[in-house]
């Protein structure tokens, strides 16, 4: 389920800070931008950071009320489907559980691991490909313990040990919906592309058994009000946040399952897809120091706020997932992540300078970096770095500009990409590649500049590093916009006759 699109695989993004860098236009030298004020981190773009007003919440499932059947269904039984259904889009499951142009849950989506390819499965109630044979107890004991009704255990690219922290009605409540009120698809479940010996899965059970934290539901810490312990139950279980924003081990496993076990946890994961996993923590130095609460649910809500906007798989968590979840619970999950304390203790806060922007206003960019940016980025991110609203992000201070990783940068000036579109802001403005306009060299210049410009405390990144993200990167498709949202996914429904069922391993 959820956006484990790879979260424990090197191949999401999902809770929450990002850019997205420019466009192809000329930034004119007479360019006139008032410097931001003296406190960028609140007021950064020169322009009043409104919160994105609360709008109607999404249905989780728009047509489960026309399936139920009314007359088979009492009451209890229509408020346990409704849950179920919100359930599931707070898991993300729909995300990893489809196929580009697929039938919902049916599987088939390509993941991405350092062993091969991982295709997703088909958790609709078909008897023979899906989950409709199965029990509660067949169901509860995968979600807990990552072992199937047929004996053998999965991969932990589904987060298992995350969604091990649910309690028994949520679960019962999800069983409920993936049963009577998901249609059942008879579509095959693709075999994965792992090669013998590592295709065996008993070394799996190990695995678990020593590095997966005991199967025990949510219990809040003494002393945590009832508000933060919903954001905590909600990102340590179904939203399963670690998965990418926590770094792991070199067996894989999490270093640290929640803010109990070590303030590792949400401090930061390694590349995903090519994307690096911010900080989620109340931190300088890449993480969420000087958001807001507001600020945190407009970022869930929509991919973007004063700060930043998404970008990877973060944008297919905002679109398949935050933006259906109700005010309440994103602001109790805003509300728990500005509760988590530092990591880095040693990261100082981040301080606008005003140097580089008033050489570049005057008409005097110095080296390549400064001179590709007023040419190529700034008539969309300004000269001074401050971008345009939620139009168009910030540089100056971005949180993903603070960390020594140049990844993600490198990779949305190769790749470009789209802010997502949503429910509250249906706009999915765009940014187009520049792989084909710009060199390694190039790249690098430019990257290393916006990494380092206006006070940013991020590092200068080579032209071996652009390199080593070209070979992976993969350049955004305006095409593969609909009018409403995008859909991220890539790999189409599989149709191999000789693919497993559900019960079986391969």
């Amino acid at each position: 389920m959820k956006k484990s699109r790879s979260r424990w695989l090197t191949a999401g993004a999902v809770t929450a800070a990002a850019l997205t860098l420019g466009a192809v236009a000329l930034a004119a030298p007479s360019l006139t931008v008032p410097a931001p004020p003296a406190a960028p981190m609140t007021h950064l773009n020169n322009i009043a950071a409104v919160p994105v007003p609360a709008i109607a919440v999404l249905p989780a499932d728009d047509t489960l009320a026309a399936r139920a059947d009314t007359g088979a269904e009492t009451s209890g039984d229509r408020q346990q489907l409704l849950r179920g259904a919100y359930l599931a889009r707070a898991g993300d499951c729909i995300a990893c559980h489809t196929a580009k142009n697929g039938t919902a849950y049916a599987g088939g989506l390509s993941l991405a691991s350092p062993i091969g390819t991982i295709y997703s499965t088909n958790i609709t109630p078909d008897k023979t490909h899906g989950i409709g044979a199965w029990t509660y107890d067949d169901f509860a004991k995968l979600m807990r313990t990552g072992v199937t009704r047929a004996g053998y255990s999965v991969y932990p690219a589904m987060p298992y040990p995350s969604y091990s922290r649910l309690n028994d009605d949520d679960m019962h409540a999800l069983y409920a919906y993936f049963m009577r009120a998901v249609p059942a698809s008879a579509q095959a479940n693709r075999r994965n592309g792992i090669r013998w010996p590592l295709s065996m899965r008993w070394p799996l059970a190990i695995w678990g058994k020593v590095f997966a934290p005991a199967p025990i539901a949510f219990t809040p810490p003494p002393g945590m009000d009832a508000q933060t312990a919903r954001g905590a139950y909600l990102v340590e279980g179904l939203g399963h946040c670690g998965s990418c924003h926590t770094p792991r081990s070199a067996t894989m496993q999490e270093k640290a399952p929640s803010d109990d076990a070590s303030r590792l946890f949400l401090s930061g994961g390694g590349a995903i897809d090519g994307w690096t996993a911010p900080s989620l923590r109340n931190e300088s130095g890449g993480g969420l120091a000087g958001w807001s609460d507001d600020a945190i649910v407009d970022f869930l809500r929509t991919g973007r706020n004063e700060h930043a906007a998404s970008f990877g798989a973060m944008n297919d968590v905002v679109v398949d997932s935050m933006q259906y979840l109700s005010d309440a619970d994103l602001h109790a999950i805003a509300k728990y992540l500005r509760s988590l304390s530092p990591h880095d203790t040693h990261a100082p806060a981040y301080a606008y300078d005003d140097t580089v922007a008033a050489r570049m206003m005057a008409g005097a960019p110095q080296g390549a970096g400064e001179r590709l940016y007023l040419d190529r980025c700034a008539a969309c991110h300004r000269a001074n770095g401050t971008g345009y609203g939620r139009a168009f992000p910030p540089l100056a201070g971005n949180p993903v500009l603070q960390t020594k990783d140049g990844t993600s940068a490198i990779h949305i000036v190769l790749s470009g990409g789209a802010q997502p579109a949503t429910h509250a802001i249906p706009s999915a403005l765009s940014m187009a590649p520049y792989a084909d306009l710009l060199n390694d060299r190039q790249v690098a210049a430019v990257v290393s500049f916006i990494q380092t410009g206006w006070g940013n405390r991020g590092g200068a990144v080579s032209a071996a590093d652009v390199a080593r993200v070209r070979k992976t990167a993969l350049s955004f498709d305006a095409n593969g916009l609909s009018p409403v949202q995008k859909d991220p996914r890539h790999e189409a429904p599989g149709q191999d006759s000789r693919a497993p069922k559900m019960g079986q391993a391969d």
